[in-house]
């Protein structure tokens, strides 16, 4: 191929290797970010949509939810399967089982059936949230460039590429989701690989950092839960209260992550046999469960419990302190059938009300320091990846006079929670791996 005279065919194959290393990253994490933006806007248009026709008709849901429940788990089955859940796992499985497991789990399928689904779910007031989806959706598309590299280059390292690309998609999704870059990369390292590997290092933090600025582009530099102001003194029972809530919160924790992993160890033969044989039904029956709840509790426990969160982070929402109890039936309720959405954002919501819960006890001391204890303190045991919690909790929130009570609380109730279970991720992408 001749080249123009002023055009260095060494500067057209640099070129190339620069586009081929870094290009395709930086346009995976562009598009990751937009759709991060377009997916977090579709999934509050839909449980803005329920919250405002259910205030209308309180018994709407008594109908809605069952059905959203079992559409959900209809759907995911026949076209779907792979987008169950958070997402979380089947990233977790590609990035350790090779290549076999990545263009079944990690593909544009799965993204739109992720997306979808997941919007009819919250459409239905099901207890999930959107920031697992997101980082499965990321994931998947970032995968899916791989189709751009030559077919030379992807059988020479291809391996080793597709996993780059899954990883820097998953980070890049987390930190559009929550616009917490420090937490995309921390996540990346303690919950996806468990390593630090130096040469992912450069395109994952690039990728995280593209895709930061498109969602900061189309969102406005934003705190998640907004900042709060917990002054410079801090209270006698402080100390008290990081031991009491890390265990309290290790302990729900843990067994939440049991009752999701051994439910042929709690589950009636019956209903286990009637789960296998009709799967649609038990979404359904699900559905009902949540319902109920959610109207018994004025709506409190539908969705991700965000405004919830956020309001009592602000004072301005007090919720029994039954709240984290019904708020983690509703959750397992609307994991057990096996529609997608994520752990994330209920988990915050659910920690925010023992925090909440607890104030009876510490009367004295600030309520929003209470509320996010809890919030990093149950995240940690779910994830059982300290780091990443409180990470998260202190970009979300503004928090880095709690640093350090934050850290404490985080490493106490990971450790509670390794009683009752393995971590959860883990565990749930080993059975990817061994289905595989």
């Amino acid at each position: 191929m001749k080249f123009p005279r002023w055009i260095d065919r060494r500067t057209i194959l640099h070129g190339r290797r620069l586009w081929l290393h870094y290009g395709v990253f930086w346009l995976g994490a562009v598009a990751t970010g937009l759709l991060a933006v377009l997916y977090a806007r579709v999934i509050d248009f839909g449980y803005d949509t329920f919250l405002r026709y259910t205030q209308q008709f309180w018994w709407l849901p008594l109908v809605l939810t069952p059905t959203m429940a079992a559409t959900g788990v209809w759907i995911t089955r026949k076209w779907f399967q792979g987008a169950e859940g958070s997402g979380i796992p089947q990233v977790i499985a590609t990035l350790h089982a090779g290549r076999e497991m990545g263009p079944r789990l990690l593909n544009l399928r799965i993204l739109v059936g992720k997306i979808a689904v997941s919007f009819l779910s919250i459409l239905g007031g099901l207890t999930i949230g959107r920031e697992g989806p997101t980082i499965h959706v990321g994931a998947s598309l970032m995968f899916t460039l791989r189709c751009l590299y030559p077919a030379r280059l992807r059988r020479m390292g291809g391996a080793s590429l597709e996993r780059r690309l899954a990883l820097a998609g998953a980070a890049a999704g987390l930190s559009a989701a929550f616009n917490a870059p420090l937490a995309g990369v921390v996540f990346a390292i303690e919950e996806l690989t468990r390593s630090f590997e130096q040469r992912t290092s450069g395109v994952l933090i690039t990728a995280i950092i593209f895709a930061g600025i498109v969602s900061l582009g189309l969102q406005g530099n934003y705190t998640y839960f907004g900042s709060i102001d917990v002054g410079s003194h801090f209270p006698d029972l402080l100390a008290a209260a990081v031991v009491l809530i890390g265990v309290l919160a290790g302990v729900l924790g843990g067994v939440f992550c049991w009752l999701l992993l051994n439910t042929r160890r709690w589950m009636p033969e019956a209903l286990l046999a009637w789960r296998a044989s009709y799967p649609v039904l038990l979404g359904g029956l699900c559905g009902l469960v949540i319902a109920v709840i959610g109207v018994a509790t004025a709506n409190h426990t539908f969705g991700s419990g965000y405004a919830e969160a956020r309001g009592m982070l602000e004072g301005r929402v007090q919720l029994g302190v039954e709240y984290p109890i019904l708020k983690m039936a509703s959750m397992i309720g609307s994991y057990l059938p096996g529609a997608p959405g994520g752990l994330f954002a209920p988990s915050l919501a659910i920690g925010a009300g023992i925090g909440n819960a607890l104030h009876l006890l510490f009367g004295q001391m600030q309520l929003p320091m209470l509320v996010a204890l809890g919030m990093v303190g149950y995240l940690a045991a779910v994830t059982q990846s300290p780091i990443t919690a409180f990470i998260i909790v202190i970009e979300m929130i503004n928090g880095h006079a709690l640093v350090i009570s934050l850290m404490a609380t985080a490493l106490i109730s990971s450790q509670v929670s390794k009683f009752f279970a393995p971590p959860l991720y883990e565990a749930l992408a080993q059975r990817y791996e061994s289905a595989g």
